[in-house]
């Protein structure tokens, strides 16, 4: 469950708007990280926003930071093909939401983590994984952001929490799904996934 809520904590630490922040990929990251902790944290006149207000704040800056048509091909591999492009255009949005709805919720409790920052990479010549640890009260967790060259943006594609893939893990799930359903039934399952949380 804590590294749940690590992973819920990354996800949503990412997500500020990448083409300010068009430096090397651990620049971006760290700008990335920074702004959104500040978004947890007290407004420095003492002044506290709401829980509501946070989450979509958060919400607003998670739409431009991830790249969720590269994330959702990933997530699918070679199961992309089975969906039309109409299917397409609703799971990237399907996932879009359950990252967001699952995530921006559970990181509100977060306020004084520090993430420490140790390199970079180079996976190809557009994708870099950067890597760092979470310094959190109990525990230091491995924490590696894969980014992805995008025009003069990086964008993050995958996060990886104590060797874990996200991606991947999303991948095994559909996966699972689409070996005994139809794509059409995996945008239920999805749907209705959005709709409980």
């Amino acid at each position: 469950m804590k590294t749940l809520h690590v992973v819920l904590l990354m996800l949503l630490t990412l997500i500020v708007p990448m083409n300010i922040y068009a430096g090397t990929p651990t620049d971006t990251i760290k700008a990335h990280v920074d702004e959104v902790l500040n978004v947890l944290r007290a407004s420095p006149d003492g002044s506290k926003r709401s829980d509501e207000a946070k989450k979509a704040e958060i919400r607003v800056i998670a739409g431009r930071m991830f790249d969720f048509t590269a994330m959702s091909k990933a997530t699918l591999g070679n199961n992309w093909n089975k969906l039309d492009k109409d299917q397409r255009t609703e799971f990237i949005k399907l996932l879009k939401a359950m990252l967001e709805n699952a995530y921006v919720s559970k990181i509100l409790g977060y306020t004084d983590e520090k993430a420490v920052f140790i390199g970079e990479r180079s996976l190809s010549p557009t994708r870099v994984e950067v890597q760092s640890t979470l310094m959190a009260r109990n525990a230091d967790i491995p924490m590696h952001y894969r980014v992805l060259k995008t025009e003069d943006t990086w964008k993050v594609y995958d996060v990886i929490i104590e060797g874990v893939s996200l991606v991947k893990n999303y991948r095994t799930q559909f996966r699972q799904i689409l070996a005994k359903q139809t794509p059409s039934e995996l945008l239920d399952v999805m749907r209705q996934k959005v709709g409980e949380i």
